[in-house]
């Protein structure tokens, strides 16, 4: 179906950019950093849209002004009031973003304007001028392929006002003219990159319903007979897409089957779908295929550095990854991602764009999580929340929740092999006081997610387990009565027939 298209623009790392500068979380050196980093993307592409829609002084994103004049998604305009269907919005519930979809809808609003992007309209309207200098360009070629062309010719062109548009970072536009383009293809795999790079449109300004409905779409176009390498990153897309909705259970699959045939660079680097799928496998997975496919599995350890015989034991004075002293495996450092690389220069480009991160705390949290070590699973699942969910534009929605989920799990682990558990020896194992724990512990026992009982003059927490072998027997007498039933009405009716015969 040849090369994939269409997949320079829109640049999602521009979005984190974006978040970075904008929200609460991020110190001012990154602040700073984002900033030039943001500015000097705009000078080159000549993002006047982009400009506008987050500096303009009434209505720019970044500005207080601004934060609630979200323009409608597209998806649920008044024109396309039939777009989502019920279970989509159903799914979609839980982000608080879906409605007001915006480059930094996740901040809820909060955003942080201490370091803000200065609105200079002599700039805009410079950019704005070579913008429309480029589009004639384009209508030019356009217009004499259209005399003296073909069919693809034309395409050809529309195609150029379509990225440019992705490019600038107008978002009507560019789905206007990425739709006129669908409609006029006839190749399948231009179709699925088509999609794609609406897909990526839709992420880059967090338009939920819009990523919902082209990823259904383009699952269909897949479907219909995709190629392997389009489907594999149809994976990729799907698997953000869920995290970013809280369905961690369903992203889990998807995002650590990505990790051995990723080639979605376009959509995030290879460290980030490392983070994804640990964080999404280490909520969702049962024990036994947390332990096999996100703790041992190959492409995460050759990530974290991580070694068979490690015993991780939490931080040490220094926030580092503890080893067991008996071990004499070094302690796990940041890894450089151009490790990996290996053999053509598409792959030495790609693990050289990769940024440099410490994957101890990740590390630290799914090990000590599956060992039981809960005082430093309580300590690393701290850090990873400041270092990894709050920095994250994916993430930050969901980052109490996650963290929330993520005590539960420890909790319902711990209490699961005890009758009885001293509520005193249970706060030491976490490294909380007796109060703290008996406060988190008492909604998750109120809403019947832990199904235990806190008896604080006795000083113990009873588990009530379900009675397996009472619920079998029961199961067994009732599809027995069932069975009885229908044999009754079997020999009833084998009866009548006898005596019509007769």
């Amino acid at each position: 179906m040849g090369e994939p298209q269409y997949l320079q623009f829109p640049t999602l790392s521009l979005a984190q950019t974006v978040f970075t500068l904008a929200s609460p979380s991020s110190n001012k050196e990154d602040k700073h950093s984002s900033l030039k980093t943001l500015q000097d993307a705009i000078r080159e592409h000549k993002m006047a849209p982009l400009y506008a829609y987050l500096a303009q002084p009434q209505t720019g994103r970044l500005n207080a002004s601004g934060e609630g004049s979200a323009v409608r998604s597209p998806t649920i305009s008044k024109a396309n009031t039939n777009t989502s269907a019920p279970s989509s919005q159903h799914t979609l519930r839980r982000t608080s973003s879906i409605n007001a979809p915006s480059i930094v809808g996740v901040l809820g609003g909060k955003t942080d304007s201490s370091v803000g992007l200065p609105w200079d309209e002599s700039l805009y309207n410079e950019l704005k001028a070579e913008n429309e200098k480029e589009l004639e360009a384009i209508q030019k070629e356009e217009d004499e392929a259209i005399e003296k062309a073909g069919d693809t010719e034309v395409q050809s062109a529309q195609a150029k006002r379509a990225e440019l548009y992705a490019r600038i970072g107008d978002k009507e536009k560019a789905l206007e003219e990425f739709e006129k383009l669908f409609e006029k293809t006839a190749i399948l795999g231009t179709k699925i990159d088509i999609v794609l790079a609406i897909l990526r449109i839709g992420l880059f300004f967090d338009d939920k319903l819009l990523v919902k409905k082209n990823i259904d779409r383009a699952q269909a176009l897949v479907e219909s007979g995709g190629d392997w390498d389009r489907r594999n990153r149809l994976k990729a897309y799907q698997g953000i897409h869920l995290l970013t909705i809280r369905a961690h259970g369903l992203a889990a699959p998807l995002l650590l089957d990505s990790l051995s045939t990723f080639t979605s660079t376009e959509l995030c680097p290879y460290s980030s779908l490392v983070v994804y799928a640990t964080l999404a496998g280490a909520l969702s997975l049962p024990r036994r295929d947390f332990k096999s496919k996100v703790v041992d599995a190959p492409e995460i350890r050759a990530v974290f550095g991580t070694a068979a015989s490690d015993r991780l034991a939490g931080f040490g004075n220094e926030n580092e990854m503890a080893v067991d002293e008996t071990s004499a495996t070094p302690k796990t450092a940041a890894v450089n991602l151009t490790t990996l690389a290996s053999g053509s220069a598409t792959a030495e480009a790609q693990a050289k764009a990769e940024p440099v991160i410490d994957f101890t705390p990740l590390a630290i949290m799914i090990q000590s999580l599956y060992s039981g070590n809960y005082s430093s699973f309580f300590t690393s699942l701290a850090t990873v929340e400041q270092k990894f969910l709050s920095t994250d534009r994916y993430l930050y929605e969901h980052k109490s929740w996650f963290v929330r989920e993520m005590r539960l799990r420890a909790y319902a682990q711990l209490l699961q092999s005890y009758k009885i558990v001293g509520l005193e020896s249970m706060a030491n194992s976490f490294g909380v006081s007796i109060d703290w724990l008996d406060k988190d512990l008492a909604p998750f026992i109120a809403s019947q997610r832990l199904p235990c009982t806190i008896d604080r003059v006795k000083g113990i927490i009873e588990t009530q387990r379900s009675d397996n072998k009472n619920k079998q027997y029961n199961d067994v007498v009732k599809q027995g009565d069932q069975l009885i039933t229908k044999l009754q009405k079997y020999g009833q009716v084998v009866r009548l027939r006898g005596s019509e015969r007769n």
